[in-house]
């Protein structure tokens, strides 16, 4: 048999189960099949880039999934596909056209600029599935899917044409988030705030004929004085009073239970209202009655009057407690204007710059208007004064750019029953979240119901399948579409016209005769097509095989940021078009934060290309280290650095070196390229690979099973399989058989709930620290037993099964080739019963092994066992005792640990090289030793003739006075009155605590000291 190389190759491994898998059709799932169905769908990356640690977590995840459940027997579809992502992935071509070719889109056009960016997508998606593929997703890559592709097209087609069918949609002016950049409307989930230094102006606005006793001009303030434009009214609150009674009950009663150090901030708040009652009340209470008496303020610069109005969004116990009401530029604003009918005045253009409403001030920038109207503004002197002020500054997630509030005509769907379907279906529990704390802002989200914009003013996407026809009797159109049910139409009384829907395909211009038809521009926001996701891939609204063999899909695993942009939008989707949820379970995994605490984003300069750490590490060492890290926490770090190509050092990556193109290593002082390098001098250079603890542990771990597979290899000679009589098996077979079961439990059910961390740990403690360390250094004597060789052999091998199948699932390759070498050399095998094993790990049975091998007496004595022999172990390393030197111990522990341990005493010969002089409660310590305590037993070494005695006196008499000076400061911290006075009684028991440890210490350490000194 060909001895196994030392080291496992994983570059090897990987590109040859990649093509096995796919030649062998193992990850293709077949409608037709009698299994029970198991369905993931991916969340389908965006084509803007390359893949991400994030990407890489998730897909980790999921593949571990549905590895498990095909391993179990179901018939399992893992759905791949990617996403057009509009707004993004234009963007980046748009950006890109600029940089290179100094073209805008509007010079290249619509249909040139789309088939630029259709290039960009079949480059990227092809970067994307080969990284998917090398990290070992198990995808059904025959059936790989994109959200423009005809298939979801038309899913994307049948619930526009229904929604618009029932009045689920609907056209309307309203105010949306608008990004000047990219000339087009974002929801309100992809505007992130921005703190940013800026500036409270305060105006005066004359009142219009002001009657006696009533004041002249009325103070507000802005943060954006070029928005007075637009002004259509002042608000101030129609019972200031009562507000700030309600606010002096409520403070008062906050002062009186809040704890000392919180108390100052109230009183604060309690003075300054005290002071506005004196000082601003009157004016505010005349305010109100004046506009409840329908009086006009005059709008400078503009000098056009103005109503004063009363409305609950002034807050009088705010500012000068009056407000500037802009309806068509601030989304609370416009809340006040269609409370109280005013006119919506848009003063900008769909860039940014000023239209004709803005006066003298048409064509100019945001920003150049501000700077002019506060000139004018001071100028006129109605400009009081002006404060520096910290201000949350809304921006676009995708252009990064401030966002501008504009009134629009857009698409919208009617949220108020879709969102509530989707609720009841988490609230009932036909959608179970995981963990349940990200439910709350899933019901939160929906309950707002706020109806969802999905106009994007894009080129790239699915455009809106809406014609508009002016002019036009309804009779003509009756006689143009007679007879089609898949042509709808509704009346625009807004704009006299007709919007005409249908439901595939396009109309002709000319479609009704004597009119032209005129398609919509925009296209649909790419959240629209994601919503029908896990149904469109599936081929609905067709009734597909697929359709009727995997849907509902069984589980969705993504990240928090989309709970309400996609899966909240799924699940109502799904609920409309096919009257099922389109997943059973969510679970929403950590997001990676880099060592810092950021967001791992390729846009900061920490994001990490998967593929760098696969050809570093290997593409099971990462997926361990994604399985590692997925624990329930929100966030979780994970600190990466360089390594230096020339010299092997490790150079600190930091957030000024990880954004560089060449780095220049502290060591060796050689330049080494990052992933930001582009000239081609800098491309010359070798690459510098990202290293992280957590990989480098994933390749120990996959050497460490390699080199287990390596020794069953190479003990397998004269295997025979065969049943194993439980007479035959040894203390230490037993204790292996009950771990192996209560591990493949453990792991199984961690798995199946969602504990990745606490799988892989449980696994790999047991493979690394049990099987690889304990029982295959146990066996060995016995292998070389002609009478117990063969029990060994089938136990040894039949273990080393277990744990392939088990970890396969997280760690695929390297559990395929060990898979390889057993089917090599053990090709039937089993203890209970005999089997030809399944020809690839992949699709080998799941483990599932009998309940009553677990024996907890075994197990308890084993667990002892391990820790005193790290006892032994720790102190001939502390004492830097030779290998080859035996070594006698005592053993002080219990009598019935005494019963489980002297059984044990040839392991701790052939394991530890040492000798069991005595144990049980009245053993015996010899006088020159060296000890090991634990709470139930202590260990005591005999040194005598092993060390230098002058040097370990004066190593205990250095740790003796580094103990008494612990002591001291300890008893003087006690002593102290001031700190016993204020600290709580739970930190002076831990303080008293410690003193009596290192007093105990001390002890040891004076006793040991004079065993040497006799």
């Amino acid at each position: 048999m060909q001895e196994l190389p030392k080291q496992f190759e994983p570059q090897l491994a990987e590109e040859r189960w990649l093509k096995i898998w796919e030649e062998n059709g193992c990850f293709h799932a077949e409608p037709n099949s009698t299994k029970k169905p198991y369905t993931i769908v991916i969340p389908p990356p965006n084509v803007t880039g390359a893949l991400h640690l994030g990407h890489a977590l998730n897909n980790t995840l999921q593949d571990a999934q549905i590895r498990m459940h095909r391993m179990m027997g179901f018939e399992t579809l893992w759905m791949p596909g990617t996403d057009h992502a509009g707004i993004a992935t234009q963007a980046m071509v748009e950006k890109r056209l600029k940089e290179e070719e100094n073209l805008t889109r509007h010079e290249l056009g619509r249909e040139g600029l789309v088939s630029r960016i259709w290039a960009w997508k079949d480059s990227y998606e092809k970067r994307i599935t080969t990284q998917l593929k090398r990290m070992g997703a198990s995808c059904d890559w025959r059936r790989q899917r994109f959200t423009l592709d005809e298939r979801c097209a038309k899913a994307v087609r049948y619930t526009f044409f229904t929604f618009f069918q029932k009045d689920l949609i609907y056209r309307g002016k309203k105010l949306v988030n608008w990004d000047t950049n990219l000339q087009t409307a974002v929801s309100d989930d992809e505007v992130f705030s921005e703190t940013v230094q800026g500036h409270f102006w305060y105006m005066k606005y004359p009142v219009v004929n002001p009657k006696p006793g009533e004041p002249e001009y009325v103070t507000v303030a802005t943060t954006r004085p070029e928005t007075m434009l637009g002004d259509t009214a002042v608000a101030v609150h129609p019972n200031p009073a009562k507000i700030y009674d309600a606010l002096e009950a409520q403070w008062t009663k906050d002062l009186a239970e809040a704890p000392e150090k919180e108390k100052p901030e109230i009183e604060a708040k309690l003075a300054d209202l005290a002071k506005r009652r004196v000082e601003l009340l009157p004016l505010l209470t005349t305010l109100a009655e004046m506009a409840k008496d329908g009086r006009m303020v005059m709008l400078p610069i503009q000098n056009r009057e103005i109503p004063l109005v009363a409305d609950i969004w002034a807050k009088p116990e705010l500012g000068t407690g009056a407000v500037k009401i802009t309806p068509a530029h601030d989304p609370n604003d416009y809340e006040v204007g269609r409370r109280c009918k005013l006119p919506m005045i848009n003063i900008l253009n769909k860039d940014g710059s000023l239209n004709a409403n803005a006066g003298k001030y048409e064509g100019q920038t945001i920003y150049q208007a501000r700077e002019n109207v506060v000139a004018e503004l001071e100028q006129i002197g109605v400009l009081l004064k002006v404060e520096d002020r910290e201000i949350e500054l809304p921006m676009s997630d995708r252009s990064k750019t401030p966002i501008e509030p504009f009134l629009s005509d857009q698409w919208f769907v009617r949220m108020d029953q879709l969102s509530q379907s989707a609720m009841d279906a988490v609230i009932d529990g036909r959608v179970k979240i995981h963990p349940e704390r990200y439910a709350k802002g899933y019901l939160d989200w929906l309950s707002e119901k706020r109806d969802w914009p999905i106009g994007r003013q894009l080129w790239w996407g699915h455009q809106i399948p809406i014609w508009y026809c002016e002019d036009c009797p309804e009779e003509e159109l009756k006689a143009a579409f007679a007879g089609r049910t898949d042509v709808i139409w509704k009346h625009d009384d807004a704009n006299n016209q007709w919007w005409i829907c249908v439901q595939e395909g396009t109309l002709d211009a000319n479609a009704v005769p004597g009119h032209t038809l005129v398609q919509d521009q925009d296209v649909l926001d790419t959240w629209f097509s994601s919503a029908l996701w896990p149904h469109s891939t599936m081929g609905w609204p067709d009734a597909t095989p697929e359709l009727a063999k995997f849907y509902p899909t069984d589980l969705l695993i993504t990240s928090r940021d989309i709970i309400t942009l996609w899966v909240a939008r799924m699940v109502l989707t799904s609920l409309q078009n096919c009257n099922t949820v389109p997943f059973h379970d969510v679970f929403i995994h950590p997001k990676i934060l880099d060592k810092f605490g950021d967001t791992m984003s390729k846009s900061k300069g920490n994001g990490v290309d998967p593929l760098d750490v696969v050809d570093k590490f290997g593409a099971d060492a990462l997926r361990f280290g994604m399985a590692w890290l997925t624990t329930e926490n929100q966030d979780v770090r994970l600190p990466v650095d360089f390594e230096c190509p020339y010299c092997g050092a490790r150079v600190e990556q930091t957030r000024e070196n990880r954004v560089r193109p060449r780095v220049k290593c502290p060591k060796c002082k050689e330049y080494f390229r990052t992933q930001w390098a582009k000239s081609e001098e800098d491309l010359a250079l070798k690459r510098g690979a990202v290293i992280s603890e957590r990989f480098e542990m994933g390749r120990n771990f996959s050497n460490k099973l390699w080199n287990a597979c390596r020794f069953v290899q190479m003990n397998m000679e004269g295997y025979t399989p065969g049943l194993v009589e439980e007479s035959s098996l040894t203390l230490e077979d037993r204790w292996l058989l009950s771990r192996l079961s209560t591990v493949a439990q453990e792991f199984t059910q961690n798995l199946l709930t969602f504990k990745y961390s606490d799988a892989i740990r449980v696994l790999y403690g047991f493979a690394w620290d049990e099987y690889c360390s304990f029982y295959v250094e146990m066996v060995k004597a016995r292998l070389n037993n002609p009478d117990q060789r063969a029990t060994a052999q089938r136990v040894l091998v039949y273990a080393l099964d277990v744990i392939t199948r088990l970890l396969h699932p997280i760690m695929p390759y390297v559990t395929e080739e060990i898979w390889a070498v057993l089917n090599d050399c053990a090709p039937v095998r089993g203890i209970v019963d005999q089997q030809t094993p399944a020809q690839f790990a992949c699709v080998a049975q799941w483990p599932e092994l009998p309940k009553e091998w677990q024996n907890g007496e075994v197990e308890s004595q084993f667990a002892v066992f391990q820790d005193v022999l790290r006892g032994i172990r720790e102190i001939r390393s502390r004492q830097n005792v030779p290998p080859k030197n035996t070594v006698q111990f005592a053993l002080k522990c219990t009598a019935e640990l005494k019963g489980l341990l002297e059984p044990m005493s040839a392991y701790f010969a052939s394991m530890a090289g040492a000798e069991m002089t005595s144990c049980g409660p009245d053993a015996q310590f010899p006088d020159l030793a060296s000890n090991y305590a634990a709470a139930d037993w202590e260990v005591s070494m005999d040194l005598t003739g092993l060390i230098d005695i002058e040097a370990e006196l004066k190593k205990q008499e250095k740790e003796l006075a580094k103990l008494e000076g612990f002591i001291k400061g300890k008893q003087a911290k006690l002593s102290n009155e001031a700190f016993v006075s204020k600290a709580p009684a739970t930190v002076i028991e831990k303080e008293k605590q410690s003193l009596q440890d290192l007093i105990d210490q001390k002890t040891a350490v004076e006793q040991s000291i004079a065993k040497l000194k006799k």
